[in-house]
């Protein structure tokens, strides 16, 4: 695969595939965005982002390709989905003994649910990029800019440190890189990595041509599983249209405030070829079944019977001891497997939305 090129740099000569992308992406990026930093300095910024551009990738392209052939399992129920990980990762807590901590308990978690559901589980470390926060407010309780996550500022409590610094960003890059460094030491077999798509002068910055697929797409060398959060997934937005440009496989979570048939669309913009594994809906539905029945029903209206199977899956986020990070509980919910050919699941229960339904 070849870098997408950067098209300012004098010594570029793109191909009509780069050009495409090239536009696609500044169209993308161009729309409106939520949850975005407000740089004091944009020229700082955009150095900050050609030096990045220019950086090592986090993950392969073919780690990144595998994992979307171990979520086709899962959409199959061949396999099951584990998610877990810091709710928010930060610089000082990015130690050997902090990632083999969580790795051990990724690990164990995967274990007693291969012996439980009797499938192979696909293992997703929440981990080595998830720098952001993405916060209800722009001021917290003493007046000061709410901390965002170590990509952008500091949770220390003063004007300078919560003030956005771009330059958080490469300190990020080289912290993930370390991370990704250990998994890979601590654990020979397949563990993927993830993080929210939240900071998009960050995630823009190390892609790939894929012209592997339907249609040419980028692959993000910065994590294998990016998913979009509940606050940017906004349908017009730049997160949505970022996303819809990549081969990776993609998470969205959707919540009680999505009618169905926004969910469908969620469904056509960012699984258009109906591939099994590259969406994974995480519900935060909770104690709404009413609007879990409303989307499957809509859904088994708008689309094709044989791309409708799901298989099981879980997410889970928690850390090592139950010590809490950011203001998210740890949680950890399954669901049993539906039956592709029926809409009861396998043991006999009524259908429920899985915490991650991978299609």
């Amino acid at each position: 695969m070849k870098r997408l090129p950067h098209l300012a740099d004098p010594d570029c000569v793109p191909r009509p595939v780069d050009l495409h992308l090239a536009r696609s992406l500044n169209e993308a990026l161009n729309r409106s965005a939520a949850q975005q930093p407000c740089w004091p300095d944009p020229e700082q910024a955009r150095a900050v982002g050609e030096r990045l551009h220019r950086a090592d990738p986090i993950v392969a392209h073919d780690e990144t390709a595998r994992l979307s052939a171990r979520l086709a399992q899962v959409a199959r129920g061949e396999a099951f989905l584990l998610q877990a990980g810091d709710c928010a990762e930060t610089f000082a807590d990015n130690t050997e003994p902090h990632v083999r901590a969580n790795l051990r308990l990724l690990l164990r978690m995967a274990d007693v649910l291969a012996q439980g559901a009797g499938l192979p589980v696909v293992k997703v470390g929440r981990m080595a990029g998830q720098y952001a926060k993405p916060r209800s407010n722009v001021v917290d309780s003493h007046g000061l800019p709410v901390y965002r996550g170590d990509v952008i500022n500091s949770a220390v409590r003063t004007p300078e440190a919560r003030t956005p610094d771009p330059r958080r960003m490469l300190r990020a890059h080289a912290n993930s890189a370390r991370a990704m460094s250990l998994v890979r030491k601590h654990c020979p077999g397949e563990v993927y990595i993830s993080h929210e798509l939240l900071l998009l002068d960050y995630e823009r910055t190390v892609l790939w041509v894929d012209a592997s697929g339907p249609e040419p797409r980028l692959s993000s060398g910065l994590a294998h599983f990016p998913w979009i959060g509940h606050r940017t997934r906004q349908l017009d937005g730049a997160h949505v249209a970022f996303a819809e440009l990549l081969s990776n496989p993609i998470g969205l979570k959707i919540g009680p405030d999505v009618k169905p048939e926004q969910a469908v669309e969620y469904v056509r913009r960012l699984d258009p070829h109906c591939t099994p594994g590259r969406l994974t809906l995480v519900s935060r539905m909770g104690h709404t079944p009413s609007s879990a029945t409303c989307f499957r029903r809509s859904w088994r209206r708008s689309t094709p019977r044989d791309t409708r199977s799901s298989g099981s899956a879980t997410r889970c986020t928690a850390t090592p001891g139950g010590r809490r990070t950011g203001t998210r509980p740890a949680t950890s919910t399954t669901w049993p497997t539906r039956s592709p050919a029926s809409s009861r699941c396998t043991d006999g229960s009524a259908p429920i939305p899985a915490a991650s339904t991978s299609r």
